[in-house]
């Protein structure tokens, strides 16, 4: 009887296993290809500011030079943020909002002279960030990534239930017997690799739930309503990703940083520089909107906003006097927050530099590999004029299934809310097919 109830419970969780790879496909190969992408963020971006770079050094002027020159070259916009070059001989990046929202990134040489701008929404990185986040379409794409996002941790958890071998070898179970041919080949590669990312797909999956939409705004709702943690959350979620340049407390009707009363920018992109804050380090006045958080406040702030988290620092100023009046660092957030910001850092493959970014490749390709062969095992399967789904098991009642699958709904929202539409479709499906079949006899 034991051996019939597992049986019927693994055609069970095939069954599952089968639906959850056909709807997450498309989305595993558009997450996979983007995420791969946006691993080289800082390689992109240098190349895409090439032009301004290994400019010449002699007759440098101050930053409040280039900041006059941003200022002058652009007309109805306010200074946001001065970005410290990474090299000495590249342009400075001088971050200007207009009274609408819309931004612009003036380089300025060391000379101040205005060498040209740019849209820093419309960069290559930028735009790969956004199908990767919400597949170009806002809100409903946030959701439909968030929701790709949890079926594929329910076809990760149900690929190991079936990659459990019965008996247990080594051979087929942690490499693949490459004298097999045809579709049990392709089985065997399918489930080894599959097994052996396994760990390192649902680290990357659940490193992303903080940014979704659905799950982020339930986290950011426990971490500041239950008072889990205080202090600003430094990580975008959803769409409203908080690089729209302005924060939604922030008014626009703000005076421009030539009116500003207090110490010029140069003193504090000079203490900036003294501080070696890891790149891209930014310089930004009283009350400027940051892209993670709220405004800045009554002080001038430097900052990094380094991918690897673990390099974020922060120093603020008086605007008067220049004195330093705080300083906080990855060490200083809430255990919560460190956990987060270093899996956001390993998400975007900047935690370990290049092997980070060489892990995350071969993970995105193995997990292409394994889902193009999943289709063409089923497509080997599949019965002609049929669907070829995995037959219906007597186990999907037993206990234990019946908890997991409660403990992923609660934990997964978006994942619980489908799950219960699929059941009712999943049922009338069979009815129907029941029907069907009867007539024909």
């Amino acid at each position: 009887m034991a051996t019939v109830a597992s049986s019927r419970a693994y055609g069970t969780i095939w069954r599952w296993h089968f639906y959850a790879g056909l709807f997450v496909l498309p989305f595993i190969m558009i997450l996979s290809v983007t995420g791969a992408i946006y691993l080289f963020k800082p390689q992109i971006d240098r190349w895409e500011e090439r032009a301004y770079q290994g400019q010449p050094m002699s007759g440098a002027v101050s930053a409040d030079r280039q900041l006059a020159a941003a200022l002058a070259a652009s007309p109805g916009m306010r200074f946001n943020y001065y970005r410290l070059p990474a090299r000495p001989d590249d342009a400075a990046l001088i971050h200007m909002i207009a009274p609408d929202g819309a931004q612009r990134d003036v380089f300025v040489s060391p000379q101040g002279k205005v060498l040209g701008s740019r849209d820093p929404t419309a960069g290559i990185s930028e735009t790969i960030a956004r199908i990767h986040g919400s597949l170009l379409i806002g809100t409903w794409g946030d959701w439909l990534v968030e929701l790709a996002a949890s079926w594929t941790i329910v076809l990760i958890l149900t690929g190991l239930y079936l990659w459990w071998p019965r008996p247990f070898r080594l051979a087929g179970t942690l490499w693949p017997r490459l004298s097999l041919r045809g579709r049990p080949l392709l089985r065997e590669i399918h489930r080894v690799t599959g097994f052996w990312i396994a760990g390192l797909v649902l680290v990357m999956l659940a490193s992303g739930l903080p940014w979704a939409g659905a799950w982020g705004s339930a986290f950011q709702w426990a971490r500041t309503e239950l008072g889990l943690v205080k202090g600003p959350q430094d990580w975008k979620i959803g769409v409203d990703t908080g690089h729209a340049g302005h924060h939604p407390d922030m008014p626009m009707a703000m005076p421009s940083m030539s009116q500003a009363v207090g110490l010029p920018l140069s003193v504090f992109v000079a203490k900036a520089q003294q501080e070696h804050l890891a790149f891209p380090a930014l310089v930004l006045p009283p009350h400027a909107p940051q892209r993670f958080g709220p405004p800045t406040g009554d002080v001038w702030t430097a900052k990094s906003e380094a991918q690897n988290r673990w390099l974020g620092r922060q120093v603020t100023y008086d605007p008067v006097t220049g004195a330093e009046t705080g300083r906080r660092g990855f060490a200083d957030q809430h255990v919560i927050d460190r956990i987060v910001n270093t899996g956001v850092a390993w998400h975007e493959g900047q935690l370990f530099g290049w092997v980070n970014q060489l892990i995350g490749v071969l993970t995105a390709i193995a997990l292409i590999t394994i889902s193009i062969l999943g289709v063409t095992m089923w497509l080997k399967r599949k019965p002609q004029g049929r669907f070829g789904a995995p037959p219906t098991g007597a186990g999907a009642g037993k206990p234990w299934m019946i908890a997991v699958l409660i403990l992923l709904a609660l934990l997964l929202p978006l994942f619980g809310v489908s799950l219960l539409i699929l059941l009712a479709v999943d049922r009338f499906v069979g009815r129907v097919a029941q029907r069907i079949t009867a007539r024909q006899r």
